[in-house]
């Protein structure tokens, strides 16, 4: 696993800066474009996290499951990112996602 959490914390730290917000006048689609791109980023990197470890103990399936749900949530922000009207509402979000991909790595 050691080589791995540095293309995490980057993936993130490149999402964190895709996400800050548009300025007025900016050109919002590529924005857009730029954050679902690093959305891919961050779920690359949480695929490649877990992957050739044996899962044995209950706590290791819990982690399997919270990964598959960080994963459903990166696809659906993925598509929302393209069309959603509230900047500030998917802003909120992917921060809250952030947060949860943050927690997942320490229970790693």
């Amino acid at each position: 696993m050691t080589g791995v959490l540095p293309n995490m914390s980057d993936a993130l730290r490149a999402l964190d800066t895709a996400i800050a917000a548009p300025r007025p006048g900016a050109n919002v689609g590529l924005w857009r474009w730029s954050v679902r791109q690093r959305l891919a980023g961050v779920r690359e990197a949480l695929m490649i996290l877990d992957t050739g470890q044996e899962w044995h103990a209950l706590s290791d399936v819990t982690a399997l499951r919270d990964r598959g749900t960080l994963l459903s949530r990166l696809a659906v922000l993925a598509d929302d990112v393209l069309d959603r009207t509230d900047i500030e509402d998917l802003l909120l979000e992917l921060r809250r996602l952030m947060i949860d991909v943050d927690r997942h790595l320490q229970e790693v």
